[in-house]
């Protein structure tokens, strides 16, 4: 039959998704085992020792972990590998003895959780009119699930504080310490941190040793000058040009009215 977990509380373990977790068998070292049923949400498997220097026999017997389990040859722990999220939940192992008319059982809660990226934090800000700066961050970590917890840690006139949640909001004032932050993200499994984000260079005053605004102004200053001497060297070229063709025509106007007035005067009779 497959365990319903009632008997007894599991003892929990937690693995990654995709990779493997074995659970652990402690037997008496003067005692015969016959044989070792698993169980799940099913009959999983069935481990019978080897006699006279044979290898231990598994015979699997549910169709979704063919392929994937393993026995320890000196514990018959279970090894099952390339976890599914379908592989959590309730596990039983009964032992069967050959030297007592008792069994020995062990249960286990079996918990897959994902390994964590690295997070992503996304900073928004708004200068209020008295000159404060007012700042949220929001961290993220892609497919994280419910499990996971978020954790934004400081420093700060050198004492170290943490504050909890996806989403932290501060403000900064001209002349205030800059203050940076850094993005925990944990699980059971992992825990992973984002990039240190100095939150006084998003709104530093002009006096501060950051400032991205002021590069901004002098990069448009620079690139608006180069657009005015473009436009004003183009402007020259094309003068120029409609001076040299007015003087051209007038030219050959010139010319004409020579040639004319040569051929009405025509060659004189002697």
């Amino acid at each position: 039959k497959a365990f319903s977990g009632d008997d007894e509380d599991p003892e929990e373990v937690v693995a990654a998704l995709q990779e493997s977790i074995s659970l652990f068998l402690e037997i008496p070292s003067n005692e015969e085992v016959e044989n070792i049923a698993w169980f799940s949400q099913k009959n999983l498997a069935i481990v019978v020792p080897g006699k006279e220097g044979q290898p231990t026999s598994i015979q699997v017997m549910d169709p979704r972990y063919w392929g994937r389990v393993d026995v320890s040859e000196s514990s018959y722990s279970l090894c099952i590998n390339n976890l599914t999220w379908e592989d959590s939940g309730l596990y039983q192992a009964k032992v069967n003895l050959k030297t007592s008319q008792f069994s020995i059982a062990k249960s286990y809660d079996l918990l897959v959780y994902r390994r964590l990226s690295k997070p992503h934090v996304t900073v928004t800000f708004k200068i209020s009119e008295e000159g404060a700066c007012n700042i949220s961050l929001m961290c993220s970590v892609e497919r994280a699930g419910l499990d996971a917890t978020y954790t934004w840690l400081s420093s700060q006139d050198s004492t170290n504080t943490s504050r909890e949640g996806s989403a932290i909001s501060t403000s900064w004032r001209p002349g205030d310490r800059a203050l940076s932050y850094t993005c925990r993200v944990s699980n059971p499994i992992s825990s992973t941190s984002s990039r240190l984000i100095p939150v006084g260079s998003f709104c530093a005053d002009p006096g501060s040793p950051e400032k991205p605004p002021m590069f901004c102004l002098l990069a448009k200053g620079l690139l608006l000058l180069l657009l005015l001497v473009i436009l004003a060297v183009g402007l020259w070229v094309f003068r120029a040009q409609k001076n040299y063709e007015m003087s051209r025509v007038r030219k050959l106007k010139r010319n004409r009215i020579k040639l004319r007035k040569k051929g009405k005067s025509g060659p004189s009779s002697v």
